[in-house]
């Protein structure tokens, strides 16, 4: 294995403030209350800044400005609301560098995942929808579809910057305005984002931000003034929200937990299934909804194909996330670091074989090495729970049939990968595959472009492309 110089990326492009207030109205406010929290770097448990948490009388100003802003914002011509989302992609274009370090600081991703794919899908959110904006008559929703009013979005601690743009740019692009809420562990490049509303002079009020935990996005959601709720986050919330919102006349998204399989059959390139294990599980730490937690192997290669993987995985560089050679990066918060550890403790306990390459743990921070179960039943825990971690469980399989019940034999049904070489066999399981994605011979692939959502406890509703505006309009 090469040894590699350590590159960090500087920290001096970013000026983080030692407190926010929240972002109503398009000004910095202070809360009614005086409940903050501190954000912290996973990677050194340092603290970055103080941040307010919102009470319901600070939603209901938040909400109240939303919907002040609503008439005026959606009796725009499509051209010109599109001009102000122009506007926002180029501003995140230019400060991406910056965005990516502060993403990195704030979540613990490495800094080549927030440089090289989430800034880059981040523009290309904004930049997509502001087309739309203008032709909205011709998405296949009527003839004159109409916004619905004030979107409530809340939004995961795993992509900050990235959700938000799947939130906020088909919500603006349709005319709605917005209350976001970012999560309690990573809110600072939302609280950015609200300065780069400011610096493309958006009209006051279309964008709104609050920052807070739980209390702060039930305020939201049960909100009588918000007309659209949209939600990524742990199935369990999920049903409290759809719970909350039945029998109201909300309209709601839910992007949830999933489980999905990442199936290999033996006809498969080998080294680059092997690839797209890896990115489908440790990619951002395993912090991802759709993750290949799940690996089915075809029996007859299943030796190989795990005698390479943890070749592979042995050349992982787990350290530093602002070093640009690192591969693994710090886990989000010291509460999912000990859901982490539950679970895989469970996988050792149902009698699964656990496997880490060696790998050198940082002093402070919250750190997990990359993991593989081997001997998995399907009882088990880590083959049944979403653990949202670097964590992959390993089953086998003999044939395609066998593949897809296994596969699907899952409460959640978000994403799956094949890796054939067979182009009937691919079509013959992604027709069979209870999932809202089915990638072929990649994983983890996302494009504005493509609808994105699942089936069952996985939730409902799609973002991205031109089946997310659907969710933000009145059809």
């Amino acid at each position: 294995m090469f040894e590699y110089a350590p590159a960090p990326e500087s920290r001096d492009i970013v000026d983080i403030r030692p407190s926010y207030g929240l972002f109503i109205n398009g000004e910095w406010v202070e809360p009614q209350g005086e409940e903050r929290h501190k954000t912290v770097n996973p990677a050194t448990e340092e603290v970055l800044a103080e941040v307010a948490w919102a009470g319901e009388a600070d939603v209901d100003r938040a909400v109240q400005a939303a919907a002040k802003a609503f008439p005026v914002w959606s009796a725009m011509p499509g051209a010109e609301r599109a001009k102000y989302l122009f506007r926002i992609a180029r501003i995140i274009q230019e400060r991406a560098r910056e965005l990516a370090v502060l993403e990195t600081l704030d979540n613990g991703k490495p800094i080549r995942e927030s440089r090289d794919v989430d800034l880059p899908l981040v523009a290309a959110h904004f930049f997509y929808y502001a087309g739309w904006a203008d032709k909205l008559a011709y998405a296949g929703f009527g003839e004159n579809p109409r916004p619905l009013g004030v979107a409530g979005q809340v939004i995961p601690w795993n992509f900050p910057l990235l959700m938000l743009a799947w939130k906020i740019a088909p919500a603006l692009a349709c005319g709605n305005t917005v209350v976001l809420k970012p999560a309690e562990t990573t809110p600072l490049t939302a609280l950015a984002f609200a300065d780069i509303c400011r610096q493309a002079d958006l009209p006051p009020g279309v964008v709104n931000i609050v920052t807070g935990a739980g209390q702060t996005g039930a305020a939201l959601v049960n909100h009588p003034d918000v007309d659209k709720v949209a939600f990524t986050g742990s199935t369990e919330v999920g049903r409290l929200i759809a719970r909350s919102l039945a029998g109201t006349r909300k309209k709601l998204t839910l992007e949830l937990g999933g489980k999905a399989a990442n199936i290999v059959f033996e006809d498969a390139p080998l080294d680059q299934a092997v690839e797209g294990i890896v990115n489908g599980i440790f990619f951002n730490q395993g912090h991802v909804c759709c993750a290949g937690s799940r690996l089915l192997v075809q029996e007859s290669v299943a030796d190989d194909l795990l005698e390479a993987l943890k070749r592979r995985l042995g050349t992982l560089r787990l350290g530093d996330p602002l070093d640009k050679n690192t591969d693994i990066g710090a886990i989000n918060s010291a509460e999912q670091l000990a859901k982490i550890r539950e679970l895989s403790a469970a996988g050792e306990a149902e009698g699964a074989e656990r496997w880490s390459p060696a790998c050198p743990i940082p002093d402070r921070g919250y750190w997990f090495p990359p993991t593989v179960f081997t001997g998995v039943a399907q009882s088990h825990r880590i083959a049944r729970e979403e653990i949202f971690g670097p964590v992959l469980s390993v089953l086998t399989f003999r044939t395609p049939a066998e593949a897809v019940e296994k596969a699907n034999n899952t409460p959640y049904g978000l994403s799956a990968g094949v890796w054939t070489e067979k182009g009937s066999r691919m079509l013959w399981m992604a027709s069979r595959l209870r999932a809202g994605v089915v990638w072929s011979n990649t994983f983890n692939r996302f494009d504005p472009t493509s609808p994105f959502g699942g089936y069952k406890e996985s939730g409902y509703g799609r973002e991205g492309g031109r089946h997310g505006l659907e969710a933000y309009l009145a059809v």
